[in-house]
């Protein structure tokens, strides 16, 4: 079934909201509300007769019959009733607030979603409705939404690459809104899955945090649309701060791009209410003890994988050449691990501008005397690359040249695209040897040639390299500031 119609639909009525002032995360919230009352409303009919918690009187036919300023205190109501429900249910309408303050369109939102049978609908068409508006949400600046918003064509690769089987559990200590868990799902999905295998998938595969109570609503509803976990059990998304304790549980694989910053999003308070100070995670089992969320996020990410388990994470530049902690964990990371691969990423591709960052692929090993990693392959996609968010942005096929290199199938057989008598591959190899030689024991490596130094025939064009330059002081001004933050530490 085409997508089109319906998504249309959809993004038009948001184009009219934000003339009252609601951008697209607001609208995007409401619509989450409502699309999940209709659709409760349609399997509690026969022939599935399911209830999934929602109280008479709180339904979508209470919502259906009402106008103006009775409907209004009536939907306020409805959300404050539904937050106090157990599970799922009670986790997607938390802290639920409207924000659509003229009954009359809020009237027309409820009379557009009920147009649809929305349980009829296939669950890639009403993916593809919420992913093109969590996309819009992020490219919208001005609400910050884009810090959540990993683009998916980097996803789609990190899966691919890791390859995932069926009855594995795989985890994302900041899910934001669910990206990879989708992704995972569609890459499952897509091979021959048998009864038992099916089950596991929807009810026993993903597990998540996510501390901001809005982007985890919506990727409880972007699960729930992509048919992903049980109402009525617990959710699968907690909304704990995942790196305040050890995990009570370890997994198969871990997909993650954690929020970027230097420091942690706690801070200690004076019973007079006043900051102290940043909270540091005293954890027994870290390698190092610092404020810098990235390396925290990574010696976690280390503790939640089985002795067998695989991550693959977004790390901005600071984790692969950071001093003290930094380096500590570096070298840790080398000893006890099999640190094989990092994916090097141009400027230009995240909504969040002047960000440098790197896919960093590890395996989980048992303890041993011997150290774990023999060499890292790097692949260099930033130098002499270009993107934009709006001219050219990043497309799956931009990174399959690296994928098809990384070799999921069996990465033993990597072929190196550099040599002496290649210095314009972007696929090479380096020692364990060679890295701990550098000085911190630094993974910030490349070799190719700026191009733009020497071929002044073939510069971008120059709305690309305004953006190029905006990036690099972007960068500049981020790493002036984590200089300023270590200072004042």
């Amino acid at each position: 079934m085409s997508t089109a119609p319906i998504v249309q639909k959809v993004w038009n009525f948001c184009n009219t909201l934000r003339d009252d002032g609601v951008g697209y995360g607001d609208y995007l919230e409401q619509l989450t509300f409502l699309i999940f009352l209709k659709m409760a409303d349609e399997v509690s009919r026969p022939p599935r007769n399911r209830d999934v918690g929602i109280p008479r009187g709180y339904d979508w036919g209470s919502l259906r019959i009402l106008k103006g300023a009775e409907l209004e205190v009536h939907y306020v109501d409805t959300l404050r009733e539904l937050g106090t429900r157990p599970g799922i249910l009670g986790q997607i309408f938390t802290k639920a607030q409207n924000k659509i303050q003229d009954p009359a369109k809020l009237a027309r939102l409820i009379a557009l979603v009920d147009e649809e049978s929305w349980t009829m609908l296939d669950a890639d068409v009403k993916g593809d409705i919420y992913e093109g508006l969590l996309e819009r949400n992020a490219e919208d600046t001005k609400s910050g939404a884009g810090q959540y918003f990993t683009p998916r064509p980097l996803i789609r690769a990190m899966v691919e690459c890791m390859a995932p089987v069926p009855e594995r559990t795989i985890a994302d200590p900041a899910c934001g809104t669910g990206g990879f868990f989708l992704a995972a799902y569609d890459y499952l999905t897509a091979r021959s899955l048998d009864r038992d295998q099916k089950v596991f998938l929807k009810d026993s595969t993903f597990f998540g945090n996510e501390i901001v109570a809005g982007t985890r609503r919506l990727a409880l509803m972007n699960m729930f649309l992509h048919n992903i976990g049980d109402l009525i059990g617990d959710s699968p998304i907690s909304p704990a701060d995942a790196l305040i304790a050890p995990p009570s549980q370890t997994f198969d694989y871990v997909l993650a791009n954690p929020p970027f910053g230097k420091k942690s999003s706690m801070t200690f308070t004076t019973d007079e209410g006043e900051a102290e100070g940043d909270l540091t995670y005293n954890r027994q089992d870290f390698w190092a003890t610092t404020s810098n969320k990235q390396l925290n996020f990574v010696q976690h990410i280390r503790a939640m994988l089985k002795t067998t388990g695989r991550a693959a994470v977004v790390v901005p530049d600071n984790v692969l050449f950071e001093g003290g902690a930094g380096e500590t964990i570096r070298r840790k990371l080398l000893e006890t691990c099999d640190l094989h691969t990092i994916l090097r990423l141009p400027t230009g591709i995240f909504y969040a501008q002047g960000v440098k960052a790197n896919v960093i692929f590890f395996d989980n090993r048992p303890a041993s005397k011997d150290p774990q990693t023999h060499e890292v392959w790097y692949y260099d996609y930033r130098s002499n690359v270009h993107h934009t968010l709006k001219k050219k942005p990043l497309r799956y096929e931009d990174l399959a040249d690296f994928v098809r290199l990384y070799c999921p199938a069996n990465r033993f057989e990597r072929q190196a695209t550099w040599s002496d008598k290649s210095p314009d591959g972007r696929w090479r190899a380096f020692s364990r040897e060679e890295l701990l030689a550098r000085d911190k024991a630094s993974l910030d490596l490349f070799w190719l040639k700026d191009k733009s130094l020497t071929d002044l025939d073939n510069l971008p064009e120059p709305d690309e390299l305004a953006e190029e330059i905006i990036e690099n002081l972007e960068a500049g001004l981020s790493s002036l500031r984590t200089v300023l933050f270590q200072l004042r530490s």
